[in-house]
């Protein structure tokens, strides 16, 4: 994972990213008091939080705790991008929503969030999908990005505006018990491209929403990154530039790694096409006769049982997953066995296959995957054993 290219020097301080605001009001000096009376912070630290537009990317796992302490610690102006709602399973670690906010929009929620907390920040509501398309737009009216995605075509995605834009920005990863911080800034030292220069093939690395997330990793992670993001718009203390923290939450251990610029490498001057990038393979890309439908799986499983049809149901989720809520008569083998080849052997070709996982993301690139490798009957359900529960089985539980 870490570079090890011959590191290009990487300035043990930075200048301070923002210019400080005007004076403090009375009630700033009341609300932020703990912080002028650290030296290295004082009050003109703070007048530069006063004066910091920051964007966080994402306001879920990482986000949740990211929003909170940056809006604590008094940015001026917080930016918030993210098209997802509220989900009763977000808040075992999305600590920024409550239950009444189930079914909002999370912009929306953690903005009312943020205003309980501290009135005095400027909360700005992105409501859609970051992409190609937006992300320069977006980032150009902001000082400094965290990011909180958790998928590698976003995380790609940032670096890549953050680089052709000159911003640094905060990079935090979690999967179940491990964590991972760091801080890309182009203008003076590596980017996410020096620590992985190539992602990881399409379905080798489960997201949290596929493998799980210990809920309180996120605190951890999420304020660590506000550390970072407060350090770098102060000028205070060493930077994570050049190195990525790692935390074991299951062996309670932080651990850290250098990284260093590829100096080898093209400069960062256009976006590019970031799915591809990172071979992931849409559902739609599935020709439509080799998807079907939960109340056409429904017929054929009945059929199945009647003795009137023969076909394997593979379920390529996670076994975690798959305790959780299963479809009666499928066989569980995990997309990444299949991928990585380990499962071949288990999948007949003289017979049909139907595939499926949570949403139908993960089972259409099986299928990709399945007919490259000379499989000619095989299908997979449109929507996953989410669809699966709205229209077949409602009693069953979702997560």
């Amino acid at each position: 994972m870490a570079s090890t290219f011959t590191a290009t020097a990487v300035p043990a301080t930075l200048d301070p990213l923002v210019e400080p605001a005007d004076a403090l009001t009375s009630e700033e000096v009341e609300r932020y008091s703990r912080h002028l009376i650290i030296p290295e912070i004082g009050t003109l630290g703070q007048r530069r939080l006063k004066n910091a537009k920051v964007l966080v990317i994402g306001a879920g796992g990482l986000g949740s705790p990211a929003l909170l302490y940056l809006a604590a610690a008094g940015v001026g102006t917080l930016g918030i991008i993210d098209d997802d709602a509220v989900d009763l399973s977000n808040l075992q670690r999305q600590v920024i929503h409550g239950v009444a906010d189930v079914g909002r929009s999370k912009i929306e929620s953690a903005r009312d969030s943020i205003a309980a907390l501290n009135p005095l920040v400027d909360v700005r509501l992105h409501n859609v999908r970051l992409d190609a398309s937006n992300a320069l737009e977006l980032f150009a009216d902001y000082d400094l990005i965290l990011d909180g995605a958790d998928n590698f075509a976003t995380r790609y995605l940032v670096n890549d505006a953050a680089a052709i834009l000159g911003k640094p920005y905060v990079w935090g990863s979690i999967f179940r018990f491990d964590g991972q911080v760091s801080v890309f800034w182009e203008k003076h030292g590596p980017t996410y491209r020096d620590l992985y220069p190539e992602a990881p093939p399409a379905g080798s690395v489960p997201s949290c929403g596929e493998g799980g997330v210990f809920g309180m990793l996120c605190a951890a992670v999420g304020s660590l990154m506000v550390t970072e993001a407060v350090k770098l718009i102060t000028g205070v203390g060493r930077s994570m530039l050049g190195r990525v923290a790692l935390f074991d939450a299951l062996g309670g251990s932080w651990r850290e790694i250098k990284v260093a610029r590829d100096p080898d490498a093209e400069r960062i001057t256009e976006l590019t096409d970031y799915e591809a990038f990172c071979g992931i393979v849409p559902e739609a890309a599935a020709a439509k006769e080799n998807t079907i439908t939960a109340t056409e799986l429904a017929t054929m499983l009945a059929s199945r049982k009647a003795g009137l049809k023969d076909f394997d149901l593979v379920d390529v989720r996670e076994p975690g997953e798959h305790e959780i809520v299963s479809i009666d008569g499928s066989v569980l083998i995990p997309q990444g066995r299949i991928l990585a080849g380990e499962a071949w052997a288990e999948l007949p070709q003289d017979k049909d296959i139907v595939f499926h996982c949570k949403a139908g993301t993960r089972s259409a690139a099986v299928l990709a995957a399945a007919r490259k490798a000379g499989y000619q009957r095989v299908s997979h359900l449109d929507g996953g054993i989410l669809a699966w529960v709205r229209e077949v089985e409602p009693g069953k539980p979702v997560y």
